[in-house]
């Protein structure tokens, strides 16, 4: 689809099992408008690949040795005009799903997905939609309601937080040590050790990675002054 408009869909196949590689081959080459611009063992073959063959489509999978699917897939939606990234994979695990789509990936796809849908995915995402398996969609729903539960559950927490309290929370979410916090809030590093003292009382925390994992599940994070949210 690259060259001249052309309607034929080249397909870059990405995954370090070579019998899967001729089972998607066989596949996509069953179909008239499906062309096989090559194949890839490994993430940082996959990314050479793209360039060298311009695919129109790469099927991503994920686990591979050295460079894996995630960071294959972030390379090559970094190159100029970039080809559509459609992970294929036997995982189906919520985070895989969210992080493949993080990376840039337009879907995610598992492997025991029928061919003839493959194939009619494969169409689809080349024409700019994104493609999720029912597996995958369902991943997506749960884990953004989980987050929502979490972030609920986490801002629960904070009620007894006095203003300051939560601003010194959210920089210790933001990875800073208490000097770098008292700078940011135009405090005493003593001041600050105090609020952190008498924050982690009320949170019930022991260390500042437990209350910077709660700054950024109730979403206190990246903030310049440290506001937290109400």
């Amino acid at each position: 689809m690259r060259s001249g408009g052309s309607a034929v869909i080249r397909v870059l196949i990405v995954d370090d099992e070579p019998m899967v590689c001729r089972h998607l081959t066989t596949i996509l080459s069953a179909a008239t408008d499906i062309e096989v611009a090559g194949t890839a063992a490994d993430g940082a073959e996959a990314a050479e690949a793209a360039v060298r063959e311009r695919p129109d489509v790469v099927l991503m999978d994920l686990r591979m040795p050295g460079v894996d699917g995630l960071a294959a897939t972030a390379r090559i939606r970094a190159l100029p005009d970039p080809p559509v990234v459609l992970v294929l994979t036997t995982f189906d695990a919520d985070g895989y799903v969210i992080e493949a789509l993080r990376a840039g990936a337009a879907g995610y796809l598992v492997k025991s997905t029928p061919p003839g849908d493959l194939v009619d995915l494969i169409r689809v995402a080349a024409q700019g939609h994104t493609v999720l398996s029912p597996v995958a969609t369902r991943g997506l729903v749960t884990a953004s309601a989980t987050a929502r539960d979490e972030r609920a559950q986490a801002l629960g927490r904070l009620d007894g937080l006095t203003e300051r309290e939560r601003e010194v929370l959210a920089g210790i979410g933001d990875g800073l040590s208490n000097a770098q916090i008292a700078t940011r809030l135009f405090l005493s590093e003593t001041t600050v050790k105090g609020y952190v003292s008498r924050m982690f009382d009320k949170l019930g925390c022991d260390n500042r990675t437990q209350a910077g994992l709660l700054a950024k599940a109730a979403g206190m994070t990246g903030g310049p002054a440290g506001r937290s949210p109400r």
